[in-house]
């Protein structure tokens, strides 16, 4: 299925959160798994 909003929104808050705060230079795939296949 297309992803939605709310898809993404556990990243979002993640990512603008001081628990990223030691994360860079990584990449972030929000893809419901499909790399994982």
């Amino acid at each position: 299925r297309w992803g939605t909003p709310e898809d993404l929104m556990g990243t979002v808050v993640f990512l603008s959160s001081a628990a990223s705060d030691y994360l860079n230079g990584s990449v972030v795939l929000v893809d419901g798994g499909w790399m994982g296949r």
